[in-house]
């Protein structure tokens, strides 16, 4: 026996199973297809009718449809997929957020790591020159002194401030050759 809208929406309100469900049986894979045009899921589009239909349930005490039913309940449908939707976008952005934010992270500490081990290696290096050697480029490239300076400060002349920097540096290239192609990783982010 088919109901009108009306009767439907009546029987409804005084908690009539039976109208319920044939109007679940009437909609229900109908708005399934709807569904799934939107969410391209057919688990999802199922879950969103039968939600769809769970709502009409529980409100059946309030619900007033100006219009008729099939109307009434894609509406419902599109609504629903429509949110679905909206959450998923907002899922992915935070997702991407905190995808963004873990490279980071790891970028970040592994700089901090490759500092910590190249920094280490220079001192190993500095270690290994002769002590002259050692305080010439100490002055030089870590309190930025010029070679006036240097050899003002150490009552030695320029031109052995030049050689021993001279010294220096070839033997801390040597002593940090393999670690070339971290100082340039490391440098490339304050670049």
């Amino acid at each position: 026996m088919e109901l009108t809208d009306q009767q439907y929406l009546s029987a409804l309100k005084t908690g009539d199973i039976t109208a319920f469900e044939m109007l679940f049986r009437n909609y229900y894979q109908p708005l399934c297809n709807y569904a799934y045009t939107f969410v391209q899921d057919r688990d999802e589009a199922e879950e969103i009718v039968q939600a769809t239909f769970m709502s009409v349930w529980e409100k059946r005490d309030a619900l007033e449809i100006r219009t008729a039913v099939r109307p009434y309940l894609y509406a419902m449908v599109r609504n629903a997929c429509l949110n679905v939707i909206k959450h998923e976008k907002i899922k992915q952005v935070h997702a991407a957020g905190e995808i963004a934010f873990a490279e980071r992270s790891v970028e970040s500490v592994t700089r901090t790591v490759m500092a910590a081990e190249l920094e280490d290696k220079i001192q190993e290096a500095l270690l290994k020159l002769p002590e002259q050697c050692r305080l010439v480029f100490k002055l030089s490239r870590f309190e930025e002194l010029k070679y006036a300076e240097i050899a003002e400060q150490l009552n030695i002349s320029i031109k052995t401030v030049e050689n021993q920097m001279g010294k220096a540096l070839k033997i801390m290239r040597d002593q940090l050759s393999e670690y070339l192609p971290m100082l340039i990783i490391l440098m490339n982010g304050f670049i």
